[in-house]
């Protein structure tokens, strides 16, 4: 059935053309993937959809009665709201339902000697209003929004601090809780990854392919987009494109279209040649035989429908990474590192090895120490215990993903000419031209560029750096996809060795061929890209007999065994425990609506001892109910 379709839509800001000929259909509960470069129209297709921006010319279609929540990068929340009251807000409706009977049932106590047939009519009423108010997940409401809070990376501990203080992205991330919790028929997510550490995004991946609802997404996060969608639309040049499938998908039917397209324009093109070059030679000869055969092939060139030369995708930076001379074959080597600020401890017991030519991805948490981990190793802070030495000829060049190394008082050129000195001015403009900095461009200021061009002036100063060990902090950050794929393709073609830090899993599985795992604990090891990781994780974790190292004595492996076989017993009672604690859910909500239908009975409420003691049952219920939630939610940490 189709829930939204757009035919030939139009919009103008002023004399400039956004959108032309926008036309689609979207079917319930489809998932579909909006992509398209910086200011192509994306977000103001979202907010003609939602009625925010008129539409020119064109008809919009919204199937009756559907609900559309839009997630903005930017919304309003009440500043002197809890993060848990903020989204309880959601449910307000079923508070008051929730008000709404308790009211009844005092008003049932009190005229429970009243005549049996107002006394019905509270009863009747009564009995519509629970059904409502279970049907809503009136009981289980508090426990789905402590659920989806976690999820998105809230700590209980979280739960009641105020609005006013979190941050930006903490205040997105609450944003995005409501709106999933509102569970809308149309849910339009405009980058809803920006803010979430690696855990959040999966969680939300999860929640967004289990949704019943029709989801279109904007988003630059490719490993979330071939995670949840399987249609993906494309706006460039002003109109959208369908294509089946996702993300990946879409960049291979994308590399197809293009070549087929630059086929038949060079086809096109030497077939205009060669009738051009026919038409001379036939009017060199100047007989009017061959003058008319001219005349007829030039009319028959000026009805040619010309092909437009493709573009291929978007322009491209262009980044090359050389190194200037060859390290040894150990690059670095780290043993027992750890570090503390204070009482706080970040990690401890890291040991690693990184070898010559490999390709480094370093994860973990947010604020497990991963950025730490890297400036120890540049020497910028200090560390408490451990050893860390580098190999042979080993130099390094540093990403910062908060680009405090370039100085904010420079202009462009300037900032790289300060780097490479000796280069000639037009040397430098021809390397920043590469960067996509052109013209007047490159006198502007480091202190007035965006996030993106920051990063681009960057990624230039580390390429002119020649280093033969590259650390990378979030290089991904602020980059436009166009940008990334260029990133990608310099790393993986780069014959020096990386570490990186990336929450950015489409990167780390193209580019990485080693994954770190950083916790507070130490450092796991997996020899392989990002996916990989995740399916030796998800093994490892479902296994019951672990892998294990060969190197391993007897006792060793015998502890590990044993211990091993304690968390299995121990996962076991757990689940036993988890599930008895569903039954017993059950059978006390079970109880609540026995209870309230006996309420409903003519004996009961107009025997007002009988009435008051199911009220007082029924209340002991449901709080014995609400505690066996909160001890439910904790099996699902």
């Amino acid at each position: 059935m189709i829930i939204l379709s757009c035919n030939d839509i139009h919009k103008f800001f002023g004399i400039n053309a956004i959108l032309e000929n926008i036309s689609f259909s979207i079917n319930a509960g489809e998932k579909i993937g909006l992509v398209g470069a910086n200011g192509a129209g994306k977000s103001t297709l979202f907010k003609i959809i939602t009625g925010e921006y008129p539409y020119d010319n064109g008809e919009l279609y919204i199937s009756k009665n559907t609900t559309i929540g839009y997630l903005e990068q930017s919304a309003v929340l009440s500043p002197s709201n809890t993060v848990f009251g903020e989204v309880l807000q959601v449910f307000d409706d079923l508070i008051k339902m929730e008000e709404t009977l308790r009211s009844l049932e005092k008003e049932i106590a009190e005229h429970s000697t009243h005549s049996s047939e107002s006394l019905n009519k509270l009863m009747e009423l009564y009995a519509y209003k629970s059904e409502e108010f279970q049907n809503k997940n009136g009981y289980g409401y508090r426990s789905e929004i402590r659920g989806v809070l976690k999820g998105l990376g809230f700590s209980e501990d979280e739960f009641d601090q105020p609005i006013i203080h979190l941050s930006g992205g903490q205040k997105t991330r609450v944003n995005l809780a409501k709106l999933l919790l509102r569970k809308p028929d149309i849910l339009l997510l405009d980058e809803p990854t920006n803010h979430l550490d690696i855990d959040a995004v999966e969680w939300l991946e999860a929640f967004l392919k289990s949704y019943h609802g029709t989801i279109l997404l904007i988003s630059h996060d490719r490993y979330f987009l071939d995670e949840v969608v399987d249609k993906i639309y494309e706006i460039e040049n002003k109109k959208l494109t369908q294509y089946n499938g996702n993300y990946s998908d879409y960049v291979e039917k994308k590399k197809v279209i293009y070549e087929q397209q630059m086929k038949e324009y060079l086809q096109q093109q030497k077939e205009i040649q060669r009738q051009e070059s026919l038409i001379r030679k036939f009017k060199q000869h100047g007989t009017e035989k061959l003058a008319k055969r001219a005349k007829s092939r030039e009319k028959r060139l000026e009805h040619i429908s010309l092909l437009e030369k493709p573009v291929h995708l978007h322009k491209r930076t262009k980044i090359r990474f050389e190194t200037q001379i060859k390290s040894g074959e150990d690059v670095l080597t780290v043993e027992d590192l750890s570090k503390s600020f204070g009482s706080n401890k970040l990690f401890q017991n890291v040991s690693f090895t990184i070898y010559r030519g490999e390709r480094v991805g370093l994860i973990g948490p947010n604020g497990i120490g991963k950025s730490t981990l890297l400036k120890i190793l540049l020497k910028m802070l200090p560390y408490d215990t451990g050893i860390i030495r580098l190999g042979h000829n080993v130099h390094i060049g540093y990403y910062d993903q908060e680009q405090s190394d370039l100085n904010t008082s420079n202009t462009i050129i300037d900032e790289i000419w300060e780097e490479k000195i000796h280069l000639t001015q037009t040397e430098v403009r021809t390397l920043l031209g590469s960067f996509l900095f052109s013209g007047e461009d490159v006198l502007k200021k480091i202190s007035t560029l965006s996030g993106g061009e920051k990063s681009r002036v960057a990624l230039l100063k580390l390429m002119l750096s020649k280093a033969n060990f590259l650390l990378i902090d979030e290089p991904t950050n602020h980059l436009d996809i166009a940008s990334k794929e260029a990133l990608e393709e310099a790393l993986t073609n780069y014959d020096g060795t990386i570490l990186v830090i990336s929450h950015d899993r489409y990167f780390l599985n193209k580019v990485t061929t080693k994954i770190l795992d950083l916790s507070s604990e130490g450092i796991t090891e997996y020899l392989g890209n990002y996916k990989y990781y995740q399916e030796k994780k998800k093994q490892l974790e479902d296994s019951k007999t672990p892998e294990v190292e060969i190197k391993k004595t007897k006792t060793q492996l015998k502890d590990e065994r044993r211990k091993e076989k304690e968390k299995q017993k121990e996962k076991r009672r757990a689940k036993k425990e988890r599930e008895s604690l569903e039954e017993t859910i059950l059978s006390i909500e079970e109880n609540i609506r026995q209870l309230e239908q006996e309420m409903c009975k003519e004996e009961i409420y107009s025997d007002p001892k009988k009435s008051k003691e199911l009220h007082q049952k029924m209340n002991h219920l449901k709080i014995e109910l609400d505690n066996l939630y909160e001890k439910w939610e904790e099996y699902l940490e």
